[in-house]
């Protein structure tokens, strides 16, 4: 019984190796990475005050996103979700997105 409990915990580690390797790991960036990501997409967010200036500039809007795609891409998000921001960045970049305009207008 105690080899197999060993075998399970050696199955177990060798597993949990293996899922890192194949996701990557935050460890393979280097140090400040995911600070200077986050920065980075602190910078670019269109707040409240700045929306109606920028809520149309193509450029902005595509680097807001692209700074989100990077920080989840480097603080290990769901690759759906880099992907997803990625895709609407590209869209805002190639005129294919544009503000709707405020409901309350």
């Amino acid at each position: 019984m105690h080899g197999s409990i060993q075998s399970n915990t050696a199955s177990l580690k060798l597993e949990a190796r293996r899922q890192i390797a194949m996701k990557g790991s935050a460890t393979e960036w280097p140090e400040e990475s995911q600070a200077l990501a986050r920065t980075l997409h602190t910078k670019l967010t269109i707040d409240d005050r700045q929306w109606h200036r920028l809520k149309t500039n193509r450029e902005r809007r595509a680097a807001e996103l692209m700074a989100a795609a990077l920080t989840q891409l480097i603080c290990d998000g769901a690759h759906s979700e880099v992907e997803e921001l990625t895709t609407q960045a590209l869209k805002w970049i190639r005129g294919e997105l544009k503000d709707p305009g405020c409901p309350r207008h």
